[in-house]
């Protein structure tokens, strides 16, 4: 589970710079494990509905080799999440009115209330 946060840090905190794959390979992931998360974060973003993104995944080495599967699964559910997260936020802040945010505040809060009267 740790390495699930270590890699979406990695992904939060990278400049134009450096690539993810060097980024990985820096931090003392296996160079297959990288490469394997490059793939699977281009899957990812694809499978989010991204413009750019490109479903790339090598079957064969995907099935023979456990670190590029891991890493390609890992990238794959991290690229997916961060967009649709991001696709979810974008759409909060232009359709939402402050009517409908003080709502949900107060939901929140009458939420939080029950919660801690149990």
């Amino acid at each position: 589970m740790w390495r699930y946060a270590v890699v979406a840090a990695l992904l939060v905190l990278i400049a134009g710079c450096e690539t993810t794959h060097e980024q990985l390979l820096k931090q003392g992931y296996p160079p297959a494990f990288a490469d394997g998360f490059d793939d699977g974060c281009a899957s990812g973003r694809q499978a989010a509905g991204a413009i750019n993104g490109e479903f790339r995944k090598n079957v064969p080495r995907y099935l023979k080799d456990p670190q590029y599967a891991e890493g390609w699964s890992d990238g794959f559910r991290q690229c997916q999440a961060m967009l649709e997260n991001q696709d979810r936020d974008d759409y909060r802040q232009r359709h939402w009115d402050e009517r409908e945010r003080a709502w949900q505040q107060e939901k929140d809060r009458d939420a939080a209330r029950a919660y801690r009267s149990q």
